[in-house]
């Protein structure tokens, strides 16, 4: 039907247009709507540090934390979330729903696993920083056609360059350095790309003539990889017909095969929908936990306090009815109840993964170590199971001894032998006066006490016990100056991101898409410890020490460039005849924190390695004599 020429046809199309401007306010609403829904699956599926406050819908374009909108408040257009603590990986359709999204910044966070592909091909996105994570795997080859900036550098991608960032005529830079990418470099003809960086990878072949005009730093770091700017091809030695590389070899993880990757995104997939069922189920149980009382408040202002505190400070949940059920393992003498150690003096000794430690002196002079647990959602059954298995495993010259401990509904302690010489981090790290410097032989010495304590238990109870978070602030020394481990058997008993929120720089990058410790996941903290000793550094953040790094990464790229001798503490230079013991011991330490969990190799394993570092005739400095026919890798 036309209405052209006829005198009624305004008055049919005038109705038409007021109803289709009526019905864009609605669907302006429903988009905006569907962002919000999609940043609060992203938050609620992803553990975080900071508090991101994205609760109201209504107002996530005026007081959400790094969100930006449309100029007409439609769509969300830009999450800029650095450094925020993100760990885990990126679900799927989360952040790949926001189909408005221009600017996305995760850039220096712990994210890892997979990138999904819905996020690289976001239609309108421009702008993605991702630098400075742990994502793994290849980089996705669907990538938004409008990307003029795409920054992966310093992750763990493996694979090859995808070919199809010759279609994104846009882009101006492209970051993938400290990576792991293998290949050649694909001929890349993008007229504004002005910023290249792909130094610090596994790249081989020629370098495309496309990319000739850019510096050699944009490709240093690949000893495979020729042409200009960097040397002839004609120069570059065959691989096969030299050993400089072997050493590099060694030490570098082996990339996984494709059916090896394909298994990995199904277990991703698995876990991320049984972690949010677990996510869930521990948010029930806090909610619950939180309509108790006005114990766990107590329990909680008191965690803040520091200095000299009374008995009340890590007593104050304890049940008047249950006032003397303080449980002693086997083999403990000690002749006190719960009233004598409520009675203690106590001092704040400092606050772990699990709670706040507390050193207290009984009446008769007995000093004692105290730990207050907190986000324990572990009922009594399982807890006292647990720390019957903790008991047993803990029997050990290299495990500090677990000599009691208390449950109520409101209060979780135990009980530990106090250790007068200190933490191993303390040792390591503290520069105030007086502090005596830990030489080589010393951290030998340590190393594989603590080696020995893990691999007592795990062997003793097969796979029923894991440390779960070891730490050089959970290794102390002994009167003997052996290292002994703390703390252990405790993860299963906490909250998922109490076990491993103070422990980031430790753990195994498996464990943030699993949420699960296991026994090859120790072996990965070890690592990180050997690697904090052999370089002075720590992975972890503590208050006045700014010098954190992520260890086995930054140890991986000197390793890379051959400079070796730039990995060890500078305190250990000083010691004569101890380089080639060092070295052996890095090679040991790699091993450990190869990113593939098979890959690594067992404890007690490693108890052998490092024994075998020292000669026959200077062994008995380090352990009781046992031979062993490991050898060192």
């Amino acid at each position: 039907m036309r209405f052209h020429g006829h005198p009624a046809s305004s008055f049919l199309i005038l109705p038409l247009l007021l109803s289709s401007l009526l019905l864009d306010v609605p669907l302006l609403d429903a988009d905006l709507s569907s962002d919000a829904h999609a940043l609060q699956d992203f938050a609620t599926r992803v553990l975080h540090a900071r508090k991101l406050d994205w609760d109201s819908p209504t107002r996530v374009c005026h007081s959400w934390v790094g969100i930006t909108c449309s100029p007409d408040g439609s769509r969300v257009t830009a999450v800029r979330l650095p450094g925020f603590g993100l760990y885990g990986p990126i679900p799927r359709n989360t952040l790949g729903k926001l189909d408005g999204l221009k600017v996305l910044s995760l850039r220096s966070n712990y994210l890892s696993g997979d990138l999904p592909d819905d996020v690289p091909s976001i239609p309108a996105l421009q702008y993605l920083y991702l630098q400075h994570n742990n994502f793994s795997g290849g980089i996705p080859s669907s990538l938004s056609t409008r990307l003029s900036v795409l920054d992966l550098s310093h992750n763990s991608f493996s694979g090859s360059i995808p070919e199809t960032l010759q279609s994104l005529a846009r882009l101006t830079a492209l970051k993938l350095e400290g990576n792991s990418i293998s290949g050649t470099i694909p001929s890349l003809n993008l007229p504004r790309l002005k910023s290249l960086n792909l130094s610090s990878n596994n790249l081989t072949g020629s370098i495309p003539g496309s990319l000739h005009e850019f510096p050699s730093s944009s490709f240093a770091g690949n000893s495979l990889l020729c042409g200009e700017p960097l040397s002839p091809c004609s120069m570059i030695p065959n691989p096969s017909s030299t050993t400089s590389q072997e050493p590099a070899k060694a030490l570098r993880d082996g990339n996984p095969d494709g059916n090896r990757k394909v298994r990995t995104r199904t277990i991703v997939v698995i876990a991320v929908g049984c972690s949010l069922a677990i996510f869930l189920l521990v948010v029930v149980i806090l909610v619950c936990c939180l309509k108790k009382g006005d114990g766990i408040a107590v329990l909680k202002r008191k965690e803040v306090d520091v200095g000299n505190v009374t008995s009340k400070d890590f007593g104050s949940g304890v049940q008047e009815p249950e006032k003397n059920k303080l449980f002693f393992f086997e083999g403990c003498d000690y002749n006190f109840d719960l009233e004598d150690l409520l009675r203690a003096s106590a001092e704040v000794l400092g606050k772990g993964s699990y709670g706040t430690a507390y050193k207290a002196i009984l009446d008769e002079g007995t000093t004692l170590v105290v730990k207050r647990l907190r986000e324990v959602v572990a009922g009594r059954r399982e807890f006292d199971q647990q720390m019957e298995t903790v008991g047993k495993a803990g029997r050990h010259p290299n495990i500090v001894p677990l000599r009691a401990y208390y449950y109520s509904k409101d209060e979780k302690l135990l009980v530990y032998e106090y250790m007068p010489h200190g933490s191993l981090f303390a040792r390591l790290h503290d520069k105030g006066q007086g502090r005596t410097p830990l030489d080589w032989d010393s951290r030998l010495k340590v190393s594989l006490g603590v080696a020995k304590g893990i691999a007592h238990i795990h062997l003793e109870t097969g796979a029923r016990c894991v440390h779960g978070d070891i730490k050089s602030t959970n290794v102390f020394l002994n009167q003997e100056n052996d290292g002994c481990v703390s703390d252990i058997g405790l993860a299963p008993l906490m909250t998922f991101s109490a076990a491993i929120s103070r422990s980031i720089g430790y753990n195994a990058p498996e464990v943030f898409e699993t949420r699960k410790v296991t026994q090859k996941s120790d072996v990965y903290s070890f690592g990180v410890l050997l690697l904090e000793m052999l370089t002075g550094k720590t992975p972890l953040k503590y208050a006045g020490y700014d010098d954190i790094i992520d260890l086995p990464r930054w140890v991986r790229s000197v390793v890379r460039e051959e400079w070796t001798a730039e990995v060890f503490d500078v305190e250990l230079l000083r010691y004569d005849n101890v380089e080639e013991e060092m070295v052996q011991m890095l090679q040991i330490a790699l091993a450990c924190v190869t990113r593939v969990p098979d890959a690594r190799p067992r404890i007690d394993e490693v108890v052998k390695m490092i024994e075998e570092i020292r000669q026959p005739d200077m062994k008995d400095r380090l352990s009781s004599g046992t031979e062993s026919n490991v050898q060192t890798p």
